[in-house]
């Protein structure tokens, strides 16, 4: 068992929850692709910025769901989730689309807590 319990920022190497917040940042890299055009025909922002804003969110949210298994992979999924509503300065719909994400990032990491919490108690049990 990982030492997570202790640190606040990450989830238990078993816990059933790290696939679910690997997968919420791979929905982010789609999320990320698709903010580009908005950014271009919606905020009038020109292609290159555009595309450079969608680019480093892409590669901040690939990074952390590669190390997922480690806790930097913790840290930078909750930087994505600042990245996806920050977002929303240049594009006001991602203030919405990212919050979303980022409140089920945050409720998916609360239930993976609950999870770690309640694993020795189960553990004890089989003892």
């Amino acid at each position: 068992m990982s030492s997570a319990n202790g640190n606040p920022a990450i989830l238990a190497l078993g816990n059933p929850m790290r696939v679910v917040l690997l997968t919420m940042l791979i929905f982010e890299v789609i999320l990320f692709g698709l903010a580009v055009p908005v950014m271009i025909f919606v905020s009038d922002l020109s292609g290159g910025f555009a595309a450079a804003l969608g680019a480093a969110g892409i590669l901040l949210a690939l990074v952390a769901a590669g190390l997922m298994r480690k806790p930097i992979g913790f840290y930078l999924g909750w930087l994505t989730q600042l990245v996806a509503v920050a977002l929303g300065l240049v594009t006001p719909a991602m203030f919405a689309v990212g919050g979303m994400f980022g409140l089920l990032w945050v409720i998916t990491f609360i239930l993976g807590k609950r999870l770690d919490a309640g694993r020795p108690a189960a553990d004890a049990d089989k003892v």
